[in-house]
């Protein structure tokens, strides 16, 4: 049987994954077996953390918006009891940006969700 060359086909493919490979730390970045190894997994920790990165963003505003509520003598589940109850749809990201860049508006919004708490 004749010797099969490495193609045009293979030599594209292995290129393409060298490509993504652009940058890692040794041989990651020159073989073609570790280079692949790595590029399967960095698709699959950027496949995953896109989602993660949602959870994480959630995590920080709920933070920060508890961190003002308590500022103004009042807990974070208070606060988004209160505002449902006053049928105010604002997002945590916006309370967020709001707690950090506008304190008034903030404190107008804090009033708004403890009188909707007292009735």
């Amino acid at each position: 049987m004749a010797r099969v060359k490495g193609g045009y086909t293979t030599r594209r493919r292995r290129k393409k994954v060298l490509k993504l490979a652009k940058g890692y730390y040794g041989s990651k970045h020159t073989l073609y077996k570790t280079a692949h190894e790595q590029v399967m997994h960095s698709l699959q920790y950027a496949y995953r953390d896109r989602r993660v990165l949602k959870r994480e963003m959630r995590k920080l505003w709920i933070a920060r918006v508890n961190a003002a509520a308590r500022m103004h003598e009042i807990s974070y589940s208070q606060l988004i009891h209160g505002l449902k109850l006053a049928n105010v749809d604002i997002n945590r990201k916006m309370l967020s940006e709001i707690a950090i860049s506008d304190p008034k508006g903030f404190t107008e919004i804090v009033n708004v969700a403890k009188k909707a708490l007292a009735n």
